[in-house]
């Protein structure tokens, strides 16, 4: 959707129901072409805090990810996809749900609850004769038994995807959900060096330093996505194994960025833009380079899609089993042109006064990111010394102590000092965001009467989606996101 278009509820709605037409033809196709029980099983494997672009796939030349890059080579690499918010609670509560963060209640927020009255994909699907289960870190982390589940909403627990497998009605569909822990932090001292990795062919993002701390830092963030793969090659030899490879439809990402500073919880590329493959020979083209913008919490509606199921009324997000069996590359759906991301609390004991969060929305274009920072009198990784809303790590401590460093400097500034009410930037120009548009404003009166002429349509744009999904931020009520529990 144009960001020059007016975003209302009906508009909202009405996109929303023309995606879901679109996707009941793509599913007919589908179905007619295997008569006999079409309904894909589905393998949905969520890495925790791995981050965009560290695969092979997408061009990284150091951290080795063959399970994933066989998925993206035998169908669908996504180059937009985007957690809704840099945070595992609520980018897990958007993905089960399809719905906006902000409108998940406690779930905004991360160590909290997901109200039962919260409808989850696996469990629609569960009532529709899907077996469903999961292993490991599902929705999360956060105490589940307060919103009334009686066990995570991500489904039923497994030792692994192997004793799953066994149980599981063969003549059944199953849903399956692999929540490794993996790259989470914190890492063993030496991990990457043993994985046969090498700190010099590391490439570094500006905005952090060239130290051979910070070096060694990511290469053992590197050897933890290496191990999450192969959990998920073992998975795929499983259902290889059992000749059900076909009509498996097979999604491999992460929930939110790496946990380095200016990554997780920002709304910066590095925080919210993640891998993601699909595979699915039955109705997905193998080899296909997507770049439409998706958003994690746009699974829900596409796996019921799949699975021949409505999203439910609630749902703001929308189905791309349209662009899957498009069988093209490139710019599939033009109305696929913004996504929205957010946060709200990260860590909520001993960050700030009052235990307040700090609220952020963004929307990105494939050439400008606008970010709204709703209270830029506090500290955006929290209060100091600890900046806790920034993972403790080699990295972290590298530029805290060297802080004063000439070099470090306008680097901690980036990723620890405070920031303005508005930030925009461009994302072809400037693919790192390290340069605000608003702050270094051009000489030029007509740049800059096409600067503000920017900022306002994307603010607009912004504000009316978040009115059209009644996020409290801009609809009101929005106190109640810092008054939550911490359940940590």
């Amino acid at each position: 959707m144009s960001t020059r278009t007016r975003i209302t509820r009906r508009t909202f709605l009405k996109s929303a129901a023309a995606a879901s037409a679109a996707a009941t033809l793509a599913r007919r196709r589908i179905f007619a072409a295997t008569p006999s029980d079409p309904r894909p099983n589905i393998l949905f494997c969520l890495a925790d805090d791995w981050g965009w672009p560290h695969a092979g796939a997408l061009g990284d030349k150091t951290v080795r990810t063959p399970a994933f890059d066989r998925v993206a080579r035998e169908g669908a690499l996504f180059t937009h996809a985007y957690c809704a918010s840099p945070s595992c609670t609520p980018s897990r509560a958007s993905i089960l749900t399809g719905q906006m963060f902000y409108r998940l209640e406690q779930s905004a927020n991360l160590w909290s609850t997901l109200d039962k009255k919260f409808t989850v994909y696996p469990g629609l699907l569960e009532s529709a004769g899907y077996t469903i289960g999961l292993t490991r870190k599902g929705w999360g982390p956060g105490d589940f038994k307060a919103g009334g589940w009686a066990r995570n909403p991500a489904g039923p627990s497994f030792p692994n995807f192997a004793a799953f497998f066994d149980k599981a009605p063969k003549g059944k569909p199953f849903c399956f959900w692999f929540g490794t822990n993996d790259p989470h932090r914190g890492y063993d001292k030496g991990s990457g060096l043993a994985a046969g990795l090498k700190p010099e062919s590391v490439s570094i993002p500006p905005f952090l330093p060239d130290s051979p701390e910070v070096r060694e830092d990511i290469i053992n963030y590197y050897a933890e996505i290496e191990r999450a793969n192969r959990d998920i090659a073992a998975m795929l030899a499983i259902l290889e194994k059992a000749g059900k490879l076909e009509n498996t439809l097979i999604v491999i990402t992460g929930d939110n960025g790496w946990p380095f500073p200016r990554g997780k919880t920002n709304l910066y590329d590095y925080g919210v833009r993640q891998p993601f493959a699909v595979r699915w020979p039955a109705a997905v083209k193998a080899g296909l380079v997507i770049d439409d913008m998706i958003s994690l919490s746009d699974l829900a509606p596409t796996f019921l899609a799949a699975a021949g199921l409505k999203p439910t009324p609630e749902m703001t997000a929308r189905s791309f089993l349209d662009v899957l069996t498009a069988g093209k590359s490139g710019r599939v759906d033009p109305a696929r042109d913004r996504v929205i991301v957010g946060r709200e609390r990260h860590v909520g004991r001993n960050c700030r006064p009052g235990n307040v969060g700090y609220p952020m929305r963004a929307i990105s274009t494939h050439r400008y990111k606008y970010i709204r920072n709703f209270f830029p009198d506090r500290w955006p990784t929290a209060d100091p010394p600890e900046y806790a809303d920034c993972d403790g790590g080699p990295t972290k401590t590298y530029m805290l102590k060297n802080a004063d460093d000439a070099k470090v400097k306008p680097l901690w500034d980036l990723s620890f000092g405070k920031r303005p009410l508005e930030e925009l930037c461009d994302l072809e120009a400037d693919p790192n965001e390290m340069k605000n548009l608003l702050v270094d404003k051009p000489e030029s009166s007509d740049a800059r009467r096409e600067l503000e002429r920017l900022r306002q349509e994307l603010w607009n744009s912004l504000s009316q989606y978040l009115r059209a999904t009644a996020d409290p931020r801009v609809v009101g009520g929005a106190e109640r996101f810092d008054e939550y529990p911490y359940r940590g």
